[in-house]
């Protein structure tokens, strides 16, 4: 089973948006896939640095209903934006800014938090930490 969680920092520019991949394995270690997660969605907050615990909702970005077969992919992808190693990605997600500004606020730090519900088994989630100049 693996053990580690991590955060994937990266940079968004003010009022910019950002694209989330990852590679999301389940419980016993392998990739999951889109017949694996029955539900997905995402959250956005803004970080409070002066206390780790304090998250504030971003309007319109809070327990929004993603198409599971739209962010999760039945076999590891690979492309020009994937850099990270050779093996590839099977998650990616673009925030939708057209209707609502997720990243507002210059000098701070938001958190993408993705759950992935399977069909059995714990809920998986998935987050990036986006700091915005």
């Amino acid at each position: 089973m693996p053990t580690d969680a991590t955060e994937t920092h990266c940079i968004v520019h003010k009022n910019g948006t950002v694209t989330c991949m990852a590679r999301v394995v389940g419980a016993d270690g392998s990739a999951i896939t889109q017949t694996d997660i029955d539900e997905a969605e995402y959250s956005i907050y803004l970080l409070d640095d002066q206390d780790p615990d304090s998250l504030t909702a971003v309007d319109e970005h809070e327990e929004v209903s993603l198409i599971v077969s739209d962010v999760v992919y039945d076999t590891l992808q690979t492309d020009d934006i994937w850099t990270k190693d050779s093996t590839g990605f099977n998650f990616k997600y673009t925030v939708d800014i057209g209707t609502n500004a997720a990243f507002t606020v210059a000098g701070r730090k938001y958190q993408i938090r993705f759950k992935l519900t399977p069909d059995s088994g714990q809920v998986i989630i998935v987050r990036f930490q986006p700091s915005v100049i």
